[in-house]
């Protein structure tokens, strides 16, 4: 009997292992088949980058190909000859002769009169090469709509004229349609117009993050491959694979225990004699193995050594990654891409604004991005640190800040991210912020810094991600709400920014005609600053305003979130006099609502409030601390000098440069008086735009701080609330530290031109005093 009992704990033990072994088998395989799909998904993604860069190559072998071709003809003499003669026919000729493909040949004046005369007609896109191709002084090639056809255009300074060739879109688009792309999507976009995609067009969305640009011809080529899968608790393709190797090895070795081919003492290794067998059986041998090692206890009481390794890893990754605290402003994130930004630091952002979101009790962000090069990587970079949180992203792609901020809204998160530079140079971006509502600012962000630098960032099993298309939503619920009275001829210069797409579209929708000006994206900004608060910047505008006899001409930044504008005189209209009209057309339907403006806006605001039964409130600048006080004071309205405008009447209160043009659009065009009278009507001063002296980096506050410690005006009311604002009777001055770039930001205002040099001159000589190393010139 005994003998029997014996056998049969010995088959029992056997057959336990040939279980566990089984198990082990079917553990590896998960392993085996998560590593395998990683490896075909990195393989896919490998090569449509291979693809992506063969049609960059090819779309640029193509262009440089046809401008060489122009660039021949245009050097014969016969074609000098025929220019020279103003013989249209000739040139045709000498273009097309061993050129087939040329579909069309024209030969115009430089003045292009007859071009601005019937724009519309001519076609905006072929009128904007021509003039690119005057400006550069050579060949220039774009797509172009030339009349119904989309082509390949080709523009050129010859001799007075101008000469236009257009070519098959086949040219530029061929390397695209001969791509071999599989389960990925591959296309051709110039700004934001696709010009040719092949493949899953669901992946269109989220392809401009692997985007390259093909030279600089202002043409891109993006690819898109789907959301990558996650191995077996996170693992990598090649750790998977290793992962299944070691199962199966451990599974074939309790397969041969359990049939007694193998012994215990030939897994102990060198620890005992060879040849000796310790009598233990297999469980006696597992638990006479080392101890572990005893682990802290997780939040809830329980030991949680996953926790505490994924705690470790995140500790770990933010001592490597360097964050520069100075790129935590005031009211957002900003840095330089490559010094002080880049894709490491975004994703610890996004896991730092995950971790709060966690905290809170969020769980779903939208995220947007600006037009800028550096956009596609950091918004990659940011959504893998909030999904790391265990947020889940809607990604609304490409879009103006503010269609970002209606997104919360609109698909009720209340909470938003977007990638943008605003209106700093091409290689600035950052990071504007809504948690629950609030746009963080002050120390909000600064705790954002604290938490990275201090390692205590939430992980949680991996977030969601999805993209959703909101601008079309946004579009219509603004015209639902605002509908011009009578039509109104305006242009709109984008800058380049982002607002260049989505901003004509919405002007239009409400009956305006628009007439585009620098509304391609291009986040290298080609042909002037994104920033509608230097008039320097509005010198086209302008020009093109008087050119095409327009009412108005309008002014974007590079993120959309604020305004400019110019008269058909070419006059700015500064915004804190726009301010003034908002401001009367709000409080007639809310009598006593508080409208608040910032320290750069000019002293006749408060007594226009005032007249017009409201109530005035000046406050500090920055776009954050303005919405935080319009929530705090239940305020109608407010605006900055710098061109922000929050509308809480019929709209959100966040700034919003598309949505309050439409607003002054609406106003103007329900006056019988043209907008150039209305706005002249306005009270005004003297005064100067924003004076922006450079400092060291750092110092700016520095210099401020001691400037009111110092400083002396007699007969002033002295405010510091943001810097110093003195102001006399017949004027005031303003000086400042810029919280988003190493300057200070002074502003003067006067009834006359005598009482602006005199505050100006105070000014001057106290700032000299405090800081004489400084270069004053204003």
């Amino acid at each position: 009997m005994a003998g029997f009992k014996m056998g049969t704990g010995k088959q029992d033990s056997g057959n336990k292992l040939l279980l566990l072994a089984a198990l082990l088998v079917v553990l590896a395989a998960w392993f085996a088949w998560g590593g395998w799909v990683q490896h075909q998904e990195g393989a896919r993604r490998q090569a449509l980058i291979g693809a992506r860069d063969a049609a960059v190559d090819g779309v640029l072998h193509n262009i440089q190909v046809q401008t060489a071709r122009l660039d021949q003809r245009v050097a014969a003499p016969a074609m000098q000859a025929a220019v020279a003669a103003d013989d249209t026919a000739a040139v045709g000729a000498a273009i097309k002769t061993g050129w087939p493909e040329v579909e069309n040949v024209e030969l115009l004046p430089v003045d292009l009169q007859q071009a601005y005369a019937n724009a519309a007609g001519f076609g905006y896109s072929k009128l904007a090469l021509l003039e690119a191709a005057q400006l550069a002084g050579g060949a220039v090639v774009r797509a172009v709509r030339d009349g119904r056809q989309t082509g390949l255009g080709m523009a050129v300074p010859v001799q007075s004229r101008l000469l236009y060739v257009r070519l098959p879109m086949r040219l530029l688009t061929g390397p695209i349609d001969q791509a071999h792309v599989s389960g990925a999507y591959l296309g051709l976009r110039q700004g934001g117009y696709t010009l040719r995609e092949v493949g899953e067009a669901s992946l269109s969305r989220s392809a401009d993050a692997l985007s390259r640009p093909v030279g600089d011809t202002g043409l891109r080529v993006v690819a898109g491959v789907p959301d990558g899968s996650e191995g077996p608790i996170g693992l990598g393709s090649g750790p998977c694979l290793i992962v299944a190797v070691l199962l199966l090895g451990l599974a074939a070795s309790l397969a041969l225990l359990s049939v007694g081919r193998l012994k215990l003492s030939s897994l102990r290794g060198k620890g005992a004699g060879a040849g000796e067998d310790s009598g233990l059986t297999l469980g006696q041998a597992l638990r006479a193995g080392p101890a572990v090692a005893a682990q802290p206890l997780a939040a809830d009481g329980d030991a949680s050594p996953v926790n505490n390794t994924e705690a470790a890893a995140v500790a770990q990754a933010a001592r490597e990654v360097s964050v520069d605290p100075g790129i935590f402003r005031a009211y957002d994130i900003r840095g330089v891409v490559g010094k002080t930004l880049s894709v490491p630091v975004a994703e610890l952002i996004g896991q730092a604004i995950g971790s709060v979101m966690a905290e809170q009790g969020l769980t779903e962000v939208v995220v947007a991005r600006d037009g800028r090069l550096s956009g596609p990587e950091m918004t990659s970079g940011l959504i893998e640190g909030l999904r790391k949180a265990g947020r889940d992203v809607i990604d609304i792609g490409m879009v103006p800040t503010p269609v970002a901020y209606f997104a919360a809204v609109h698909l009720r998160t209340g909470t938003c991210v977007a990638v943008t530079g605003s209106h700093n140079p091409p290689d600035y971006n950052g990071f504007k912020i809504v948690i629950g509502g609030e746009t963080l600012s002050g120390a909000a962000i600064t705790d954002l810094y604290t938490r990275i630098s201090q390692s205590r960032l939430h992980e949680a099993e991996r977030g969601s991600l999805q993209q959703r298309e909101v601008a079309g939503d946004y579009i219509q619920r603004i015209c639902d709400d605002v509908q011009l009275a009578r039509p109104l001829k305006v242009v709109v210069d984008a800058g380049n920014g982002v607002a260049g797409e989505i901003g004509p579209r919405l002007l239009e929708a409400i009956g305006a005609e628009v007439i585009p000006l620098y509304c391609d994206i291009d986040g290298t900004f080609p042909n002037h600053h994104p920033d509608p608060s230097d008039p320097h910047n509005l010198k086209d505008l302008e020009q093109t305003v008087k050119r095409f006899d327009a009412d108005l001409g309008l002014a974007f930044d590079g993120d959309g979130d604020r305004l400019g504008v110019v008269t058909r005189e070419g006059h700015v209209i500064f915004p804190d006099r726009l301010l003034m009209l908002f401001a009367a057309d709000v409080l007639e339907r809310n009598p006593g609502a508080m409208v608040i403006y910032d320290v750069k806006c000019t002293g006749k605001l408060q007594g226009w409030v005032l007249r017009n039964g409201g109530t005035p409130l000046m406050w500090q600048t920055g776009h954050s601390l303005i919405k935080a006080k319009m929530r705090q004071t239940g305020a109608e309205l407010a605006g900055e000098m710098s061109g922000h405008f929050f509308f809480q009447e019929r709209w959100y209160g966040f700034d919003d440069g598309l949505y309050a043009a439409a607003r002054l659009l609406e106003i103007l065009a329900a006056s019988e008086q043209t907008p150039s009278e209305v706005l002249d009507a306005l009270p005004d001063g003297v005064s100067t735009p924003e004076i922006k002296v450079e400092v060291p980096s750092g110092l700016a506050h520095a210099i401020v701080e001691q400037f009111i410690e110092m400083a002396r005006f007699d007969g002033a009311r002295i405010s510091t609330i943001d810097g110093l604002r003195a102001d006399w009777d017949d004027g005031w001055g303003l000086l400042r530290a810029s919280n988003t770039t190493p300057v200070l930001v002074l502003r003067f205002e006067a009834d006359d031109q005598a009482a602006l040099d005199r505050v100006r001159d105070v000014f001057r000589r106290q700032l000299q005093a405090v800081a004489p190393e400084l270069k004053l010139t204003f």
